[in-house]
C-alpha cells in the first residue's frame, strides 16, 4: 500500500530505526533521533543496491517519487543510478575545481606575489568586479571567446574602454595559467581581436614650461592641507617616480647610509634606486615624526595600515586651481623628463633610467639598476636645486634668465 503525506509527517521516532514502505522500492527510514530519509532499494547485475534521495520533508514524497521514477528509467536503460549519481557529483566538484574563479586566484596568488600591492589591488579589483560575475563560475574549458566578450561588452557599456583592454589582458593570462597546469586546452581571448572598441590614446596633462613649474612649486609650498599630502606633492616634483610608487613608499625603503630610495618599480618589476637631494631628505625628515611609527612613509587617512589613496595628490592639485587637463599626478613625470632634457640638457639615458623605463645599451643590453647611478645621483641633486630656482624666480616675479644647462663635463 502506497505511503501517504500524513503518515510520512506523523511518523515518531521509536526505540529503533524502522522504515514506512512506499512503492516500486521506495521507503522512508525514520531514525530514532527523529531524522526521516528517503531511499530507494533496486537490483543492478543482480546485486542489492540503496539509493539515499534525500531528508524529509526538505524532499517531499511526490519529489522522491519523481526521483525514484527517473532511477527507474535509468535501470531500464541499464544505468546505475548511484553510479550515474556518483558521477555526476564527481563532474560538478571537478567543474568547481576548475571554475574560471578557484583558477583565476590560484593564478592571482601564484604569479601576482611578487608584483606591487597597488598592481596587485588593481589586478584584483579588474578580475573580481568585471570577469567573476558573469565568467567566474563556468568551468574555464567550457567558456568560449563569445562568453568572454559578454563580460567584456559590459565593461564596454560603462565608457571605461581602457579598462576593457586590461582585462581581456589578464583574462589570457589567466587562461594561458590553465593550460600551462593541464585544466584548459587553449586561450580564447586571441579570438576577440577587433572585437573591441579601440581606445583613444591620452597624455597624462603635465606643466612644461619653467615660469608655471615655478608658480606650480609656489603653490605647494602654499598647500593648506595635510602635512602629509603635501610633502607627496613636492616629493611628486622631486622624485617623479610613478604616482603608485611614491604612495606606496615605506620607511624601510630608505637606505640611509647611500643616501637613496630602494623600490620595486611597477611596470618593470626591476628594482628602482632613487637618489635623495638634500631638499628631499629634509622633508623625509620633517615628516618622520608624523608618519615615521608606521609602515607607509605617505599612510592612509583612513589608517596606517594602508598607504595613502591614489586621488590624495590628485584632489590637492585641484584644490590648487589645477585640474586634469592642466597637470596631474602622474604629470610630475613628464615635467622632470622634459626639462632635465631640454633646458638642464642630461642624457637621454639617464633620464630613463631614473623614470625606471626600461633602457638598453647600444648592444641591445637592458641597463642594471645601478648603471650611471653615479650620474644619476649628480642629476637629482641639480634637478632639485633648479626647481628651487624656478620657486625662487616665480617668487620675486621675475623672467628666468639664469644658464641652468650642466658643465660640459657632467654630459660626456
Amino acid at each position: 500500500m502506497a505511503l501517504t503525506h500524513k503518515q510520512a509527517q506523523a511518523a515518531k521516532p521509536q526505540e529503533k530505526d524502522f522504515k514506512l514502505a512506499d512503492e516500486k522500492g521506495l521507503y522512508l527510514l525514520v531514525k530514532k533521533t527523529g531524522a526521516k530519509y528517503w531511499r530507494i532499494k533496486y537490483r543492478f547485475n543482480g546485486k542489492e543496491k540503496l539509493f539515499a534521495v534525500g531528508v524529509y520533508p526538505d524532499i517531499s514524497l511526490a519529489n522522491a517519487r519523481e526521483i525514484r521514477d527517473e532511477a527507474r528509467k535509468q535501470l531500464a536503460n541499464g544505468i546505475d543510478p548511484l553510479a550515474q549519481k556518483q558521477a555526476v557529483k564527481a563532474a560538478n566538484k571537478l567543474n568547481t575545481e576548475n571554475s574560471f574563479q578557484a583558477i583565476a586566484l590560484e593564478w592571482f596568488n601564484t604569479k601576482q606575489a611578487d608584483k606591487s600591492e597597488g598592481h596587485q589591488r588593481r589586478v584584483k579589483r579588474n578580475i573580481e568586479s568585471y570577469l567573476f560575475p558573469v565568467i567566474g563560475h563556468h568551468p574555464i574549458k567550457d567558456i568560449t571567446a563569445p562568453i568572454i566578450l559578454d563580460a567584456l561588452r559590459q565593461i564596454e557599456q560603462r565608457g571605461t574602454i581602457e579598462t576593457a583592454h586590461r582585462t581581456k589582458q589578464i583574462a589570457g593570462q589567466i587562461f594561458r595559467f590553465a593550460i600551462a597546469t593541464g585544466r584548459a586546452e587553449r586561450d580564447p581571448t586571441p579570438d576577440l581581436k577587433g572585437a573591441l572598441q579601440t581606445p583613444v590614446k591620452r597624455h597624462f596633462s603635465a606643466i612644461t614650461e619653467p615660469k608655471d613649474v615655478g608658480q606650480l612649486l609656489v603653490a605647494i609650498d602654499s598647500f593648506t592641507g595635510t602635512y602629509t599630502v603635501k610633502a607627496a606633492l613636492q616629493l611628486s616634483a622631486l622624485f617623479f617616480c610613478r604616482p603608485g610608487e611614491l604612495r606606496s613608499m615605506k620607511w624601510s625603503d630608505i637606505n640611509h647610509a647611500e643616501q637613496r630610495i630602494e623600490i620595486t618599480a611597477e611596470k618593470t618589476h626591476q628594482q628602482h634606486i632613487i637618489p635623495i637631494s638634500k631638499q628631499a631628505l629634509a622633508i623625509l625628515e620633517a615628516l618622520h615624526p608624523i608618519t615615521g611609527n608606521g609602515e607607509y612613509i605617505f599612510p592612509s587617512a583612513r589608517g596606517r595600515s594602508r598607504c595613502m589613496s591614489e586621488n590624495a595628490v590628485r584632489v590637492a592639485l585641484r584644490s590648487m586651481g589645477y585640474d586634469n587637463e592642466t597637470m596631474t599626478p602622474h604629470g610630475f613625470r613628464a615635467m622632470a623628463r622634459t626639462l632635465l632634457d631640454e633646458v638642464l640638457e642630461f642624457r637621454v639615458e639617464w633620464i630613463e633610467q631614473q623614470l625606471a623605463h626600461a633602457v638598453k645599451d647600444a648592444n641591445g643590453r637592458a641597463y642594471n639598476r645601478t648603471k650611471h647611478l653615479k650620474q644619476r645621483t649628480e642629476m637629482m641633486q641639480r634637478w632639485a636645486n633648479y626647481l628651487d630656482q624656478l620657486k625662487s624666480q616665480s617668487l620675486a616675479s621675475n623672467i628666468i634668465t639664469a644658464n641652468f644647462k650642466q658643465h660640459s663635463h657632467i654630459a660626456s
